[in-house]
């Protein structure tokens, strides 16, 4: 590898985890908006995401100037690859925060007193958990920790079933609820997509460390 492009890659190195910061930071305080409905928190959130979008597209024009310039080959080709998909799944859970935050904005407007309780305390456990373990894989390229949050995921799609059926049940003896429990049922969804979208983060990482594509595979 020539100077320019160790320099170069190490710089993208940066801008990658800067932005998955910043992605976790959203994440951690859309889901506290929700549990305490605070409405300036939810509201910090949803202004934080130009700054999202524009790390997002520095990354990825920094990945096309290094592609254009340096021609990079192997193990530096498949960096550049897969830090091109993660950045794109660190801002699609950035917008999916802000989809959760605004529903902890209209959740913390509604004057009616909750008629249920949903208890979202184990998808959101499982999900900040797999967040933060799939960056912790990325900064150090653990393929066995990456492994880990691809396991995770069919546990944060059982819980949303879970979510759901509850929200259901709820709307058959709380319909005045109707509005509060839609809404409920939509943070739910979102944070499955959140979880979709760490798992991918860790299929890339398997990817950069082992050159192996395992979208379609089972965890070995």
């Amino acid at each position: 590898m020539s100077i320019h492009l160790h320099k170069a890659i190490e710089s993208l190195k940066t801008r990658i985890l800067e932005l998955s910061g910043v992605v976790e930071d959203s994440v951690s305080k859309c889901l506290q908006a929700v549990e305490t409905r605070d409405i300036p928190l939810a509201q910090e959130v949803i202004d934080g995401d130009n700054r999202i979008d524009l790390l997002e597209v520095e990354v990825e024009e920094e990945c096309l100037k290094i592609l254009a310039l340096h021609q990079p080959v192997a193990t530096d080709l498949r960096f550049i690859v897969a830090v091109l998909k993660i950045n794109n799944d660190l801002e699609r859970i950035g917008d999916l925060a802000v989809n959760v935050a605004s529903r902890a904005r209209k959740l913390a407007a509604l004057s009616q007193p909750a008629q249920v309780h949903i208890d979202f305390q184990g998808v959101e456990t499982r999900v900040r958990e797999m967040l933060r373990k799939s960056l912790e894989a990325l900064v150090n390229l653990d393929e066995g920790l990456a492994k880990w949050v691809w396991t995770a995921d069919r546990e944060i799609d059982e819980i949303n079933r879970s979510v759901h059926k509850q929200v259901i049940q709820a709307l058959r003896e709380y319909p005045e609820d109707v509005e509060r429990l839609i809404m409920l049922l939509s943070v739910s969804r979102n944070l499955e997509r959140i979880g979709d979208h760490t798992t991918n983060i860790a299929e890339d990482i398997i990817y950069m460390v082992r050159g192996e594509i395992v979208r379609h595979s089972k965890v070995d």
